[in-house]
């Protein structure tokens, strides 16, 4: 695997292919006293751009990061950006009519322009180009979605026609053809609004985890260790916003798995592949400091749910039976969540002070989706509406339709609040644990989250999720504690790496 010495941090022990990039250090002011218009939390895609648009709208704003920027889930994108999303048209239509699923479209389309227009006025080589799509059905029955993929594409006026060739050696009975669609680099693009953002007068504070939001006289005041921000107005650019909430049960945390691979014959296909399959496969190729390489992902599954070796296992050999792989240069996974209705959660969080928003629930379209909402959410910031408050209201009554979806998504979690608890077979001694792995095991009647480093040392941790309880479970190949329930992630001194948590595992001396 490449490895780089200068790179950027990421929520995994894989490194994706974009954060070989430098790590961009710029000096960001202590915050003192000052009232912020708005205190943005999260640097992804979603924050950074809502960030930067504030700051040129002419608002005072901070952003704070908990790690830092491209850290996350745009640090391991795998960067399509397309007029098309996960959620077909047919389904936002039957969930949401017509017009629901024609704005779902246009919202689409106003995030990738976004992500253009910043690319134009910010000057920024992102490597972003032009590309064509590619849809194709294996099957009779993966053949009918391609029709509904089409109508509905057709129905909302997105740009689709019938292809009669498709740039693969897999069989296929039926393909689809959307021009107008793009890649980038995510990691060079979100450095460069970080610079515009900073330049702009905005502050950048990374390392710097939001525990704590209050609320006096109509000023927030969030608490991030001994540093403490007051603002009018906070937007939650985190994924999935922090704590109890209700999009715990309304977003499905999901990993997807990405390989960056060397062709023998050094025949890259030039456009966006995509198969139908179940979780769909995802191809495209990406020029990285002078090496051409294949990217293709899949393989997607519940966060601490399944096994990732197996599922990187079953990506290589999807990936060899189709191409001439060489080497195996990059792998790394990457967190989405399922809105259970299938639109995006975009504005005034529910239960929460009033001027205080989020944006979740991208499934795997956070390019795009993650670019509109920083306009929407930048838009009610700043007083202004959105044609789009409506439709992607984080308070919006669940359709009947996805009733099934939300208890498909929820039944396991409750299953994991008791059986993680009183169905652990694995009870093994902390010294039949290898070097460089991890297990829940049982010492003296306690479960324990037991790593053993390099050296033999063992680094044992309350398994309990700080988040809603859950019992976590070990991603080996990730090397960290994957709670199963709402997919809070941490890393294996406990530290936490992604949310909805704000809180460390217990550390238990093991004397």
């Amino acid at each position: 695997m490449t490895t780089a010495t200068n790179s950027i941090d990421r929520d995994g022990y894989h490194q994706s292919v974009w954060q070989v990039q430098s790590p961009l250090a710029l000096s960001a002011p202590v915050p003192g006293d000052a009232v912020y218009d708005c205190l943005i939390v999260g640097g992804g895609i979603t924050g950074l751009t809502a960030a930067l648009l504030l700051q040129q709208d002419g608002k005072k704003t901070i952003l704070t990061e908990a790690h830092t920027i491209g850290f996350g889930s745009t640090g391991g994108t795998s960067a399509h950006i397309n007029t098309f999303a996960d959620t077909t048209f047919l389904e936002a239509e039957s969930a949401f009519g017509e017009e629901g699923a024609k704005q779902f479209a246009q919202a689409i389309k106003e995030g990738f322009q976004q992500i253009k227009t910043n690319i134009e006025q910010l000057a920024i080589n992102c490597d972003y180009e032009d590309k064509v799509a590619y849809l194709y059905a294996e099957d009779k029955d993966e053949a009918k979605q391609l029709d509904d993929i089409y109508n509905g594409a057709i129905k909302v006026g997105v740009e689709v026609s019938r292809a009669t060739t498709v740039p693969t050696t897999v069989s296929y009975v039926q393909a689809l053809k959307f021009d107008g669609q793009a890649q980038f680099h995510p990691i060079k693009y979100l450095q460069a609004l970080q610079k515009g953002y900073a330049a702009a007068g905005g502050i950048i504070l990374e390392n710097t985890l939001v525990e704590s939001l209050s609320q006096e006289d109509d000023i927030h005041i969030a608490r991030a260790g001994n540093v403490s921000i007051k603002a009018k107005k906070v937007i939650y650019a985190t994924h999935l916003p922090p704590g109890i909430n209700v999009f715990n049960f309304k977003c499905a945390p999901y990993r997807s798995y990405v390989m960056a691979v060397k062709l023998i014959s050094g025949d890259y296909p030039d456009d966006l592949i995509y198969d139908m399959q179940e979780p769909y496969h995802y191809i495209r190729s990406h020029q990285i400091d002078g090496q051409q390489l294949l990217i293709v992902g899949g393989l997607d599954h519940k966060t601490g749910h399944e096994d990732p070796e197996k599922a990187f296992a079953d990506l290589e050999k999807y990936i060899r039976q189709y191409y001439d792989v060489s080497a195996v240069k990059f792998r790394w996974s990457s967190q989405y969540y399922v809105p259970v209705d299938g639109l995006p959660y975009i504005g005034q969080m529910p239960l929460a002070a009033a001027g205080v928003y989020c944006a979740t629930g991208y499934n795997g379209n956070g390019m795009m989706l993650g670019s509109v909402a920083a306009r929407i959410l930048a838009d009610m910031v700043s007083g202004n509406e959105s044609p789009y408050e409506k439709l992607f209201n984080p308070s919006r009554v669940k359709p009947v339709d996805s009733f099934t979806e939300f208890v498909k998504e929820n039944a396991d979690v409750a299953y994991h609040f008791v059986a993680d608890r009183f169905g652990l077979n694995q009870l093994e001694s902390l010294q039949q644990i290898e070097k460089g792995s991890g297990k829940l095991v049982e010492v003296e009647g306690k479960k324990i989250a037991a790593y053993c480093d390099e050296e033999g040392i063992i680094h044992a941790l309350n398994p309990t999720c700080t988040h809603a309880g859950c019992v976590v479970n070990w991603n080996a190949e990730e090397k960290s504690w994957d709670c199963p329930c709402h997919g809070a992630r941490y890393g294996i001194d406990g530290k936490v790496l992604t949310g909805p948590t704000t809180i460390d595992l217990q550390k238990i001396d093991n004397g």
